[in-house]
């Protein structure tokens, strides 16, 4: 089996609460050196431009987002917060990147958690503030053609999981992490093509793949596996506050309404920061241009 395999499922029973345990034990931002020499390459790299910070209540909140390929719009969006603004985001992740222990450690370490309802759960009853994308893995892997548009399908769980809890929802665009890499394959043409039967034949690719987490085949600055240093563009929308569902459950149709808002405002942030980002691209340097062709 492999992580990617469908019937995964790395953290159960006594690893599960051994796995909460560790998270809850972590209770404010970690303060390694590594985690501050990730955001001096971030701020220097990317240049994330910040806007409606001060939208954001001191309240713990669930911060949801637009997704990008291999996670990396995750990693900039908690190192400015953190750094910036200490705010310690919790951010929750696919189950398949916690299937070997070392990496869970390492992903434990820098606050990350599994995205698993008990986990969730937990930490919410602890007043954490929570990072989710959910699209989760099918919008982060998802075509060229699709970028910055929400890939939710049916998901209303985070939605349940914020207003059992009473808390406020944060919705945020970000802009740069889907031009980080060139799609050479796409991944909903992966398994046919040549290094898909490659894959197969090595048995990384199976039957049991799931096709939800399978990225496209990707290069990044000059044919690198470094992403591009397209500048990040991240922003706040209106925070939407579920105190009034604490001690009820919403209905179907007002999880979809609140789904919609939530969605809504992530909409509005991108148009806004793609409209940004074109009013400032004169202002890049030579070699920014030249990398991020």
């Amino acid at each position: 089996m492999t992580a990617l395999d469908r019937d995964n499922q790395p953290l159960e029973g006594e690893r599960l609460q051994r796995h909460i345990a560790q998270a809850l034990a972590l209770t404010e931002v970690p303060r390694s050196r590594d985690l501050q020499i990730a955001y001096q390459i971030i701020k220097r790299y990317f240049r994330p431009e910040v806007r409606g910070v001060e939208r954001i209540p001191q309240r713990p909140c669930l911060f949801v987002g637009n997704h990008s390929l291999f996670a990396l719009d995750g990693m900039v969006v908690v190192s400015v917060l953190q750094q910036q603004y200490g705010r310690f985001l919790r951010p929750l992740g696919d189950k398949f990147l916690f299937t070997h222990p070392q990496m869970e450690q390492a992903l434990l370490a820098r606050g990350a958690a599994m995205g698993h309802p008990e986990v969730c759960s937990a930490l919410m009853a602890h007043g954490q503030d929570l990072l989710v994308f959910p699209g989760g893995a099918h919008e982060a892997v998802k075509p060229n053609r699709l970028r910055y548009q929400l890939q939710w399908k049916e998901r209303f769980g985070f939605i349940r999981m914020a207003a059992q809890y009473g808390y406020t929802i944060m919705p945020f665009g970000i802009v740069g992490p889907d031009e980080f890499y060139d799609h050479l394959i796409e991944s909903e043409a992966l398994p046919d093509s040549l290094p898909g039967r490659l894959l197969r034949r090595v048995g990384l690719l199976t039957e049991d793949t799931r096709s939800d987490a399978l990225p496209p085949l990707a290069i990044g600055a000059l044919g690198t596996a470094l992403p591009k240093p397209q500048r990040c563009f991240l922003g706040f929308g209106r925070p939407i506050d579920l105190a009034a569902y604490a001690r009820r459950k919403p209905g179907k149709a007002q999880l979809r309404k609140i789904r919609d808002d939530v969605a809504g405002e992530i909409e509005q942030q991108l148009q806004a920061l793609l409209l940004l980002r074109e009013q400032q691209r004169s202002e890049n340097s030579l070699l920014r241009r030249i990398l991020t062709l």
